[in-house]
Order: C-alpha cells, then sequence, then structure tokens
C-alpha cells in the first residue's frame, strides 16, 4: 500500500491519461502550466461525484473512475469543446490500492480515449466523492449554448435515453429484469455512460442550442426552452428507446423513463429548418446515434404528444436543493 499521499499521487496519477504536447508543467508541481492555442477559447466544467447521492454505495471503483470523468467530458461535448485538461480532487475513507488501481486504470483508459490530461488536483481523507474540473477548447465564437433556438427548430437527441435510470434502479434493487442481457446493458449504461464528445464538436455550426442530458430529457428540454425562449413539443412514438429497456419495462414504461430519467450523458440540441439538409448528410456521413423528436414552438414549456393526447411527465429535473 502506497506510504502516504505523494506515494500515493505518484503511483496512480501521475500519468493518468494522455500525454499532450501542450502540457509544459503537470501532476507533481504546485500548479500546472499549459500552452493554449492561439484564436481559441478555453471552455471550463466542474462536477463532483458524491457516494450515495451520485453512486449507490459499493459501487466499483472502475465505474466511479469512468463516471467522474464522462460526466464532464458530456459537458464539454454539449459545448461543441475539444477536450484537453483535467484536475482531480478525490476524497477517500483509506487508501485501498486494488480500489486506487481501478479507480485510476478506467479513467485512464477513458481520458486517453478523448485526449486528455490529468495536470494535477489533490487527494485527502473522508467521504468518498470525486470532483473532476476539465478544460476544452473551442475556435472563438463557436460554443454551443442552451440559447439560440428559435420557434421552427427541430429538437434531436442522441443515444438511447432512459437506460441509465433503468439501470441504477436496478443497482439499487427498485426494478428487476428477467431477461440477464438487458439487465446488464442498462447496468453499464449507468455504470459506464458514453459522453458524446465527437457528436459535440460535429454540431458546432449546424446546432442552434444544445444540453446534456443529465437530469432527465424532459428537464434538460425545459432548461434549453427556457434558455431560448421558446416551448417545444416532442412526438412520444419518436423517443428513441432501446431494446433493452423495451425489453425490460415494456413501452409506455420505457417513454416514461426517456423523459424523466436522469445520467444518461446523451446530447438534446436543436437545428434550424433551413441546416436540416446539412444535419441529415453528417447523420449519413456517421456523426453518431441521433434522432428527431420534436420542434421548438412559440410559447412556454413542454409538450409530449402521445396517441393523439399530452403525455403526461414529471419535468422538473433532478434538484439537490429541492424539498
Amino acid at each position: 500500500m502506497p506510504q502516504g499521499e505523494f506515494e500515493l499521487i505518484a503511483r496512480y496519477f501521475s500519468r493518468l491519461g494522455a500525454e499532450r504536447a501542450d502540457v509544459r508543467i503537470g501532476v507533481g508541481d504546485d500548479g500546472a502550466v499549459v500552452m493554449p492555442p492561439s484564436s481559441r477559447e478555453l471552455v471550463v466544467v466542474m462536477d463532483s461525484l458524491l457516494e450515495g447521492v451520485h453512486f449507490p454505495a459499493g459501487s466499483p471503483a472502475a465505474s466511479i473512475g469512468h463516471r467522474s470523468f464522462a460526466v464532464n467530458l458530456s459537458d464539454l461535448a454539449a459545448m461543441g469543446a475539444e477536450p484537453a485538461w483535467a484536475l482531480l480532487a478525490l476524497t477517500l475513507p483509506s487508501a485501498d490500492e486494488e480500489w486506487l488501481a481501478q479507480f485510476s486504470r478506467a479513467a485512464g483508459d477513458l481520458c486517453r480515449k478523448h485526449g486528455v490530461a490529468l495536470i494535477g488536483g489533490d487527494t485527502t481523507r473522508g467521504p468518498l466523492a470525486a470532483t473532476v474540473t476539465m478544460v476544452g477548447i473551442a475556435p472563438i465564437g463557436v460554443a454551443l449554448e442552451r440559447k439560440g433556438g428559435q420557434v421552427g427548430d427541430a429538437i434531436f437527441v442522441s443515444g438511447s435515453p432512459g437506460d441509465s435510470a433503468a439501470g441504477l434502479a436496478l443497482e439499487q434493487g427498485r426494478l428487476h429484469v428477467a431477461d440477464a442481457m438487458s439487465a446488464q446493458i442498462l447496468r453499464d449504461r449507468f455504470l459506464f455512460p458514453t459522453p458524446r464528445c465527437g457528436i459535440g464538436v460535429a454540431l458546432r455550426g449546424l446546432a442552434s442550442a444544445c444540453i446534456d442530458v443529465s437530469d432527465g430529457l424532459g428537464g434538460d428540454l425545459e432548461k434549453l426552452c427556457a434558455a431560448s425562449g421558446c416551448g417545444a413539443e416532442v412526438d412520444a412514438a419518436a423517443l428513441p428507446v432501446s431494446e433493452a429497456l423495451l425489453s425490460a419495462v415494456g413501452r409506455e414504461a420505457a417513454r416514461e423513463y426517456a423523459l424523466t430519467g436522469g445520467e444518461d450523458y446523451e446530447l438534446l440540441f436543436t437545428v434550424p429548418l433551413a441546416r436540416l439538409g446539412a444535419m441529415t448528410s453528417a447523420i449519413a456521413r456517421g456523426l453518431g446515434p441521433v434522432k428527431r423528436i420534436g420542434s421548438l414552438v412559440a410559447g412556454k414549456g413542454v409538450k409530449v404528444f402521445a396517441r393523439g393526447g399530452v403525455m403526461q411527465f414529471s419535468g422538473s429535473g433532478f434538484d439537490h436543493f429541492a424539498t
């Protein structure tokens, strides 16, 4: 077992992630020194994951390591930024060597996949929690925002929302699924979410507004609408629910999961009608799993239409301080 904090950092975090030529001083000094490219803006995001809040007690260390960085990669994707550097603040009840090896291996694998270098951070003793600050790069003036959508814009979402919430329900014993393969797919969608960084970068110049789905599709669409000064109409039949989720809970419950389930880390975005041709071409060229689900309309709020009526759902999204 590492003898202390500095040995722990050297063993598990000194070379975590990608090696980047723009990192002049990284882990091991009082501060990091990076060299941003000219004519670029920096996009800075941060998220904290706490045991018992963002993941159940006893979750695999590999999942916590992956998710700690994936949620920040998803935020950068929603801004259309290319990931570059990260800082990690890790609080641990104890320096468990096996746990640290699994955490750092999974985090490092994800960071290398997306070209992210860990350049510093902090470790301390306490309740299990991980906070990651990540910095991305984008050309000046092109970063995506939640505002910018206009009446008539088409609404798209990536992936299959709802899977992660069902996976969490399985982990917590609130859901039981007979088919073992479907259950494992849903669990993996919660434990190891896929940040859509490539899609986010490709949406620069195509999307009018974008947000990542962390608090539920319905609730996050309401946030995008509020920022854009619009309402939204969604076709429930167009929601891209996965075969695993359909198999697990049936169509009606799958739609409810898709609308209200959180922590999917998919991208929800709008495209002006004038750019739909370019969007179709991007999809044909392999943009990724995206599907149109509705349109922005005049007014406020989100309406979901199903079987000729309006589907009722809780669209408030997750709020840490709601009473």
